[in-house]
């Protein structure tokens, strides 16, 4: 299941090409404006591109979001108001044309795997950040994706409970099998969750390798400012 994009989004200044093999988080890091929430809806397929995208052999290119076998968590998650939190998870096999009730057992699966069971009938409006987070990474992996998108998924969360779920994060990232690229601005998040690092600026790859190699050699005075932080932590 292997990703690999190859794309330009010409209106956003956008040039990036990456590769993502099963079970590795690629961490796209970045300032703001620098092209990674783009790159995400590039190939959740949201966004015109030029270039390729493929994911497990299969070309997305042309392919509407829903076809596409792509999880994708949203920073703000999200989630639908008026529905349920087990309506919420099982939109996606819905959407794809699963009954009813097969829908709703495979969302209940994943809630009790996430460890938010208990929260099936709440409303969105009735959850905490962390809950929210867990409800929104049931709700995209319940469709069966193939890979997995995430946009600054710790970023809406307090202060005080961001690393907690940090480390759930981690912990689960560590035990999927799904190509996963997760987008941040922090280094904290890519020290904890990433395996390789991509990093943008402009538009741009101005960097790559893993955490090691960013914090023994940055190449830019923006890695270099952000390792100089973190590891002063």
């Amino acid at each position: 299941m292997t990703l690999v994009a190859e794309i330009a989004v010409a209106e956003r200044g956008l040039e990036i090409d990456l590769t993502v093999t099963p079970g590795r988080t690629l961490a796209l890091l970045g300032p703001n404006g620098a092209g990674k929430s783009s790159t995400l809806q590039a190939i959740a397929g949201l966004v015109e591109y030029t270039g390729a995208v493929t994911l497990a052999g299969r070309t997305l290119d042309g392919l509407e979001p829903e076809h596409r076998r792509v999880g994708y968590l949203f920073q703000d998650y999200l989630l639908f108001p008026h529905l349920s939190v087990i309506e919420n998870v099982a939109f996606g096999p819905r959407a794809q044309g699963t009954p009813a009730a097969a829908a709703r057992a495979s969302a209940a699966e994943w809630l009790e795997r996430l460890g938010v069971a208990d929260l099936a009938t709440r409303r969105p409006a009735e959850l905490s950040g962390g809950q929210a987070q867990r409800v929104a990474l049931a709700r995209a992996l319940c469709a069966s994706p193939e890979a997995l998108l995430l946009d600054e998924p710790l970023a809406a969360l307090d202060v005080e409970v961001r690393a907690d779920v940090r480390e759930e994060l981690a912990r689960f990232l560590r035990s999927s099998d799904l190509p996963t690229v997760v987008v941040t601005h922090s280094f904290d998040d890519v020290a904890a969750l990433a395996d390789d690092v991509v990093v943008l600026e402009r538009g741009r790859v101005t960097q790559r390798g893993t955490v090691r190699d960013l914090v023994r050699e940055p190449a830019t005075a923006y890695v270099a400012r952000l390792v100089s932080s973190w590891s002063d932590d």
